[in-house]
């Protein structure tokens, strides 16, 4: 589904990503893992076309999309979870939910409200809050809702449950584990291993902007110095 080959990419003249490569299927779960500062939001907005790509190639659903514009890319069926949530403060819950809502993919059986409100129960509660009267874990709730709400073909959640209270953290695992079984495809980049490994198939490392493994969940499990080396803090 999701085909990242080899991309490079600037900020001005500072080279933040270096040759990076990696793949996600249909319905596969898949993570993108490396500690702080080492180009797992950049990977990310590279895909959704929000930092420009200088070299490499992005395919996604057999289409080439790395000069295309963000909103173009979200139209074919990319939806974006951000990295600090980004729900619109000054809008209800109501509002951030139905303000992105479409089926541009045409998904016979398309996201409703009521359907986010069965994922994310406390949102029903919430309906005529602002966004700024929501905590961090409702916002992070919201912020799925609304993705959610574009019928994405492939989710892709920066920084799932960072900053987040156990308890939430394990509903929103939960949420994302009920998607899995609905065949959604996913990118997940967390820091959480030991959530991650239960709910994905194949996992990516990061560190200074390459890809330094990739391989199963069985192969991770197997190489507890790997995760030291490169995800212990």
């Amino acid at each position: 589904m999701l085909k990242v080959e080899k991309i490079d990419t600037c900020y001005g003249q500072s080279q933040a990503l270096f040759g990076v490569s990696l793949s996600v299927g249909e319905s596969e779960v898949v993570t993108l893992m490396g500690r702080n500062g080492m180009g797992k939001s950049t990977t990310i907005s590279s895909i959704t076309g929000l930092t420009p790509v200088r070299a490499g190639r992005i395919t996604f659903c057999g289409r080439q999309i790395q000069t295309a514009p963000s909103y173009r890319i979200g139209r074919m069926g990319i939806g974006l979870v951000p990295e600090g949530r980004q729900i619109f403060p000054n809008l209800t819950v109501y509002e951030n939910i139905m303000a992105t809502a479409a089926n541009h993919t045409g998904r016979k059986r398309a996201y409703t409200l009521d359907d986010v409100l069965v994922l994310f129960p406390r949102l029903k509660e919430r309906l005529s809050h602002f966004g700024n009267q929501l905590s961090g874990g409702e916002q992070q709730m919201l912020a799925i809702a609304r993705a959610l709400m574009i019928n994405p073909r492939l989710l892709i959640l920066d920084e799932a449950t960072e900053g987040l209270a156990p308890l939430i953290r394990k509903e929103i695992w939960e949420s994302l584990a009920t998607l899995k079984e609905a065949g959604m495809s996913i990118l997940i980049v967390d820091k959480n291993i030991k959530s991650l490994m239960p709910l994905a198939q194949r996992h990516y490392i990061m560190e200074k902007g390459r890809i330094v493994w990739s391989g199963t969940t069985e192969k991770l499990a197997a190489e507890p110095e790997l995760q030291t080396r490169y995800l212990g803090v």
